[in-house]
């Protein structure tokens, strides 16, 4: 353990295929093609079919997937979107940036994520949409809130940042709303090598919409039938994304197998949460976080092994100042998981052995510091 066990390893990831990204990157700088060309086609081909949808269009991160969804849905002033308080914050600015008001829903209990009866108790008559997180890459009881939003006349936009290739009873983690939006950032299961986004959907004139949208409010050059942004997906980003693609069903394997060995090496720690997963969910593990009432102090002893960690998040989002507005009187739910979670190493620049490592190290400090 001399060398420390890392959290993220994107150089890692990047030599375990290194001469299939090469390879991308050649293909491109020899294309003479950079934005908008043959790779992001191929790719929002090869992504929509991953999911069994109709559509994938490219964007420039995840943020800009989220906010162009609602936009172009309708979702504007006066209108109220319910979002998890337990997120990080590009949930919540998305629903800003289209000048709508969040409206936020605290963590089911024993679950990170959001609920369908949660969402229910929030609604008001202002509420037109509801965008579950499928946070730590765990479904968002989807099948449910599809239920929900269909029975209320609200749009269902999944918040997939976190999970790619998640399952729900047998059917992905984004396709139950009517688009679903994620991130590629470097550190998520399929992630580029930079910002980048992404949004599907089985409706052809929200494709459309999203397409002319990301790109200036424009369909072809040089003529703006609406307004727009830029906001696409670039060739380069594209072509690494391809490489990833067609490893991310053997990574998530690998996720799945770590997860499973942290659960049945920590099933006994005193004191310690693990998280639980529902009957019928299949989750990808973005991130495998703990919960323990000595969360710091457990924190800063596996740094002093060399083992890093990371606190996802800590805070709800109502306790930063720009949405303070929107915080409850008293300590919440949210507060109580952000006060305690702790995301320990997870991925496939990982070895079982270093889980073991990592393990071993979590329930020593449990078992000394007793329930």
């Amino acid at each position: 353990m001399n060398d420390g066990i890392k959290f993220l390893d994107l150089q890692a990831i990047y030599r375990q295929d290194q001469t299939a990204y090469d390879a991308a990157y050649r293909r491109v700088m020899d294309s003479g093609r950079w934005i908008l060309g043959p790779e992001l086609e191929a790719f929002e081909a090869e992504f929509a079919a991953y999911g069994g949808r109709r559509h994938a269009i490219g964007v420039g991160n995840g943020l800009d997937a989220l906010a162009l969804a609602l936009q172009v849905a309708g979702i504007g002033p006066g209108d109220e979107v319910i979002v998890p308080a337990h997120t990080f914050i590009a949930t919540w600015l998305a629903v800003r940036q289209c000048g709508a008001a969040p409206r936020a829903v605290e963590p089911a209990a024993g679950s990170y994520n959001i609920d369908a009866a949660g969402v229910a108790a929030a609604l008001t008559p202002a509420t037109r949409a509801v965008m579950p997180v499928h946070l730590y890459g765990a479904p968002a009881d989807p099948a449910a809130m599809q239920a929900l939003c269909e029975s209320k006349g609200l749009l269902l936009l999944e918040d997939a940042a976190q999970a790619h290739g998640a399952r729900h009873h047998g059917v992905p983690v984004g396709g139950f709303g009517r688009m679903a939006a994620y991130s590629f950032y470097p550190g998520k299961n399929l992630g580029a090598f930079g910002d980048a986004g992404a949004l599907v959907t089985d409706d052809d004139a929200l494709a459309s919409a999203l397409r002319t949208r990301r790109n200036y409010g424009s369909a072809v050059r040089y003529q703006h039938d609406s307004e727009g942004v830029n906001s696409r997906l670039d060739e380069l980003q594209a072509a690494f994304l391809r490489v990833r693609l067609a490893r991310l069903d053997e990574h998530n394997a690998q996720r799945r197998m770590q997860a499973a060995r942290y659960a049945a090496l920590l099933v006994d720690a005193p004191g310690l949460s693990l998280p639980t997963v529902p009957a019928g969910d299949e989750p990808v593990w973005h991130l495998f976080v703990i919960r323990h009432a000595q969360r710091d102090a457990l924190q800063a002893v596996l740094k002093d092994q060399g083992i890093e960690t990371l606190i996802h998040y800590p805070k709800p989002v109502y306790r930063f100042p720009p949405f303070a507005a929107h915080a409850p009187a008293g300590r919440s739910a949210g507060d109580a998981v952000c006060d305690e979670c702790l995301s320990l190493p997870i991925g496939p620049h990982l070895t079982l052995d270093q889980i073991d490592q990592v393990a071993d190290a979590v329930a020593a400090f449990c078992k000394g510091r007793g329930a």
